[in-house]
């Protein structure tokens, strides 16, 4: 990578890449209003994504479109699992509760993953990271109001799903690690675009929403979902990845939960308590527990592994 940015750049470019990533309910709020289902948006935000995507690097990096074809089914299982499926439960949240709670959700792909780990990689249950568990669950707790008032603001089965979609995400790190080294970051995110649309597209029913294609507004959240939250908020993370350690990167990528959370009260008008804003706040200092270990450990035993959380 031929630019070089000094650390306050470096840190700036993280975050406004979480920032992208957390005006994502924005974008499918507004496609929800159209009618469409959380698959039908999931399908749009890789179909989109991938086209641009294809564009980009046909233009300025063909030769970043190059793979092995043994290698596809790996790039399409990191799609079909660890996107396009994690994108839909994460929608399904978006669509039963709020957006806050959705990206609560995501955020305890970092407990999944250390406890993946366990099994996977061997790595203990420190105190540490036995303190983040327990503040992982009591702030998701607060923020879907199970406590304190002892009765949850939304159903067993959202609360499921948006377990899911936390493990789903988590997975991207796990399946990822097949192609460690292999690819530039963008080439593995095309292909697994690629995977998750090969399959979204034929199932979806996106003909049934014709209509909507033909209507001009319709294309700015399609648009915003794809340009904005998909591929800027990657390739501005990932620029500032390469000058900032992984570990500071995760901290600031907490920003995605407070967009998030601003979008949802301020734009959207979400209703979000002292006690839920409370449990945010335990779910950010829970990653600074958690992912810090984590990562480290991974990277020490597999230093070409890529880890994202998105």
């Amino acid at each position: 990578m031929n630019l070089s940015l000094s650390q306050p750049w470096a840190y700036l470019f993280v975050i406004l890449g979480a920032a992208c990533w957390g005006m994502t309910g924005m974008f499918v709020q507004e496609l929800y209003s159209y009618g469409l289902t959380p698959w039908q948006v999931v399908t749009l935000r890789l179909t989109a994504s991938s086209l641009i995507l294809l564009g980009l690097l046909g233009i300025f990096h063909p030769a970043k479109l190059k793979v092995q074809l043994k290698d596809l089914p790996h790039l399409f299982l990191l799609g079909i699992v660890s996107i396009a499926f994690f994108n839909l439960f994460y929608f399904i949240v978006m669509e039963r509760a709020t957006i806050a709670i959705a990206v609560v959700f995501i955020y305890t792909s970092p407990i999944f993953a250390s406890l993946i780990a366990r099994v996977l990689f061997g790595e203990s249950l420190t105190f540490r990271k036995g303190i983040a568990i327990l503040l992982t669950i009591v702030g998701c707790a607060l923020s879907i109001g199970l406590i304190p008032g002892g009765e949850a603001k939304i159903g067993i089965f959202t609360i499921l799903i948006g377990l899911l979609s936390g493990l789903f995400c988590a997975s991207y790190s796990l399946i990822g690690k097949t192609l460690a080294g292999k690819y530039h970051p963008f080439t593995t995110t095309f292909y697994a675009l690629v995977g998750g649309t090969a399959v979204s597209l034929p199932t979806s029913g996106l003909y049934e929403h014709g209509h909507a294609f033909m209507i001009p507004a319709f294309w700015l959240p399609v648009l915003g979902l794809s340009i904005v939250s998909t591929i800027m908020g990657y390739i501005l993370f990932t620029i500032g990845l390469y000058y900032v350690e992984s570990s500071k990167a995760v901290i600031l990528s907490s920003v995605e939960l407070v967009v998030s959370v601003l979008i949802s009260v301020l734009v959207l008008s979400e209703a979000l308590s002292i006690w839920q804003g409370l449990g945010v706040i335990l779910i950010i200092f829970s990653i600074s527990l958690t992912v810090i270990s984590f990562r480290r450990r991974v990277k020490k035993a597999y230093p070409d592994m890529e880890i994202s959380w998105q």
